[in-house]
């Protein structure tokens, strides 16, 4: 079933379309039955394309693999469609989560230690989401639960990953 190389880019594009997470590179790879660097120089061609057109939507590399997106300005046309909208999240619970992505793995205590709160409604509530998860627990006396992000927290920032997260400013953490 080999892909012609002008069906290849029409290919990934049906792929991405129909998947609601962001496709790796390996399960491109295994669908199409085609070689890594002949799918990664058909997927850049497409990401190029997309960013030059004037297109409402554009393909990113996010969580690990691909995805369409659409394009920020016209945010406030698309929140009107009924079922579209992304989890809301407290303050609260932004503040735990940033907490979490940063200094991950992180125990209960120690979010609750920078917050100065208890934080087991917010950790159930991200839980919930599934923008956190536990990694395991920590071996000090107790064996606290450690907790870190998950594929669907860096897809909801539209982050490829960790790495993309902002530099915090010197001195914000020492509040």
């Amino acid at each position: 079933m080999d892909v012609e190389r002008d069906d290849l880019k029409a290919l990934i594009e049906a792929i991405l379309l129909v998947s609601a997470k962001p496709v790796t590179l390996q399960r491109l790879e295994r669908v199409i039955q085609e070689g890594r660097r002949t799918i990664k120089e058909a997927l850049e061609e497409l990401i190029l394309e997309y960013r030059a057109g004037n297109r409402g939507f554009y393909i990113e590399e996010v969580a690990g693999g691909y995805q369409f997106r659409t394009r920020e300005r016209f945010t406030p046309w698309l929140k009107r469609l009924e079922g579209l909208k992304p989890p809301s999240l407290s303050q609260a619970a932004l503040e735990t989560l940033s907490i979490i992505a940063y200094r991950q793995p992180v125990t209960r205590a120690e979010i609750e230690e920078i917050r100065g709160v208890d934080v087991g409604g917010v950790l159930k509530g991200l839980l919930e989401k599934r923008l956190i998860r536990v990694l395991g627990r920590k071996d000090i006396p107790g064996r606290p639960m450690v907790y870190g992000t998950t594929r669907e927290f860096l897809e909801l920032f539209g982050l490829k990953d960790l790495s993309s997260l902002p530099m915090l400013k010197e001195g914000a953490d020492e509040e």
